[in-house]
């Protein structure tokens, strides 16, 4: 037994999804721990969840592409005098084009991130997770399910969470910890514009769901013991026929709908 307070660490909580899932768990009663580079943003989402009554939320400017993350993290906490209970990793992001044409030292930062540290986040805390009996969220997505050609390594580092996600659900549940991969398609954040999609096809789909119904889900699903999590019933639906539909069906269809996000330059 341990006389540490259970607290819920979000990565990548400066923005976007990381921003909702925080509100999400802040709403149901958890104590947050907030991870992401610009702290000045973390910290004026600590202040607007204390302000709606809940604890404030401890603030750890962190990048996370730094080595030993999860140390810097669990030491930050000690300080606090707490202990991961839940563990969402959402930190990641994407670039649009060609890899053959990309930076590459960018894709390599990018499966650093994507890959390598939601690995070592996933298992750094598995005795505190444990002992509260908590649970680990990665955020995936649709990606996942799909060959990407266009966005071939942010879509390869996608698979990867999905496959070691469903895993670790499977070893971890014994343990009576719940696992679970949080699989959205499109959504309206500031991900689109640093992975360099055009904006002239930012346009919202019947694909598209918000923040906010992402992470609800996300939230939902992984309290519900769910392995992986796809919001929507379309989003669900494509996930299922792309398992059927021959590969380079699905290959070709990718390279076209990347080729059009694609910056004119990169045309």
């Amino acid at each position: 037994m341990t006389n540490l307070r259970p607290i819920t660490v979000i990565t990548g909580a400066s923005a976007g999804i990381g921003v909702a899932l925080a509100r999400v768990f802040a709403r149901h009663g958890h104590e947050l721990a907030l991870v992401a580079r610009r702290e000045d943003r973390l910290n004026a989402l600590a202040d607007e969840i204390a302000a709606s009554g809940a604890p404030r939320p401890i603030v750890i400017g962190l990048d996370l592409l730094q080595p030993g993350a999860a140390r810097h993290i669990s030491e930050a906490l000690l300080a606090q005098g707490a202990e991961p209970q839940f563990v969402v990793n959402n930190a990641g992001f994407g670039v649009v084009g060609p890899a053959g044409e990309r930076d590459r030292d960018e894709q390599l930062q990018m499966i650093d991130l994507n890959v390598r540290v939601l690995t070592e986040l996933s298992l750094a805390f598995v005795e505190s997770l444990a002992r509260h009996r908590g649970g680990l969220l990665n955020v995936g997505s649709m990606a996942g399910f799909l060959p990407g050609p266009g966005m071939a390594v942010y879509y390869a580092t996608k698979a990867y969470a999905l496959s070691f996600t469903e895993a670790l659900h499977s070893e971890l549940n014994p343990r009576g910890i719940r696992v679970a991969v949080l699989c959205p398609g499109p959504v309206p954040t500031e991900f689109a514009e640093r992975a360099g999609v055009s904006k002239r096809s930012q346009k919202q789909s019947i694909m598209t769901k918000s923040a906010d119904t992402v992470a609800k889900a996300g939230y939902e699903g992984l309290m519900g013991g769910h392995r992986t999590i796809v919001p929507g019933a379309i989003n669900k639906l494509i996930t299922v026929l792309v398992r059927i539909i021959p590969r380079r069906v699905i290959l070709g269809l990718v390279d076209r709908r990347q080729a059009r996000r694609r910056p004119a330059q990169q045309t």
